[in-house]
């Protein structure tokens, strides 16, 4: 993996675990926390989409399939953990 590949990656992971936590509660989980779900929810995403048969090209379409993935991944936490996030804190 190049260094800009990487990059790519944790901007994607950024973005998509941002994106995430706009959808699922209003506003980011924080710069780390977003970038680790992110890159998860791509790896969980492309899962899911492989499964259906449906493929997605370029970084609009990673960005996509990430974002998917991320908001799948925080349901599933936010099921699993009876509260939400912010009631944690």
């Amino acid at each position: 993996m190049t260094v800009g590949e990487f990059l790519t990656v944790l901007l994607i992971g950024l973005i998509a675990g941002w994106l995430a936590g706009v959808v699922m509660k209003g506003r980011g989980f924080g710069i780390m926390a977003d970038i680790v779900l992110g890159i998860v929810g791509a790896v969980i995403g492309g899962f899911l989409f492989s499964q259906f048969g449906v493929s997605a090209y370029g970084f609009v379409g990673r960005l996509a399939i990430a974002v998917v993935g991320t908001i799948v991944l925080v349901g599933i936490a936010h099921l699993l953990g009876g509260r939400s996030i912010e009631a944690k804190r």
